[in-house]
């Protein structure tokens, strides 16, 4: 279990599922110089308490500091996705399916 207690078994799953930002795209690079790049996970639907395949995802950092916990509807229409090109369109299949889950 790791420290957002997913356990290992789901955390091998979405790190073989995201290997890009699922909101902007960004390919993961190990140990890039630019922090706002790297992994981090990332609760789609800002409940800890669920912890699915459905709700756990890798984003960049820049993008998960961007979301924090607002809700993900409310954030794709912020500045942020606007100045990124991030719309309900360009984001990953799993991001496209919580969207029409919740």
């Amino acid at each position: 279990m790791n420290r957002w207690n997913i356990p290992p078994s789901l955390e091998l799953e979405i790190l073989e599922r995201d290997l890009c930002c699922v909101y902007c795209g960004v390919e993961f690079i190990a140990d890039n110089p630019e922090k706002g790049l790297r992994r981090s996970w990332e609760h789609i639907i800002n409940d800890a308490r669920i912890v699915t395949k459905e709700n756990i995802a890798i984003c960049c950092r820049r993008c998960n500091a961007s979301k924090g916990a607002k809700d993900l509807r409310a954030w794709l229409d912020s500045d942020y996705c606007t100045r990124n090109g991030i719309t309900p369109a360009t984001v990953a299949a799993v991001i496209k399916k919580a969207l029409e889950t919740y």
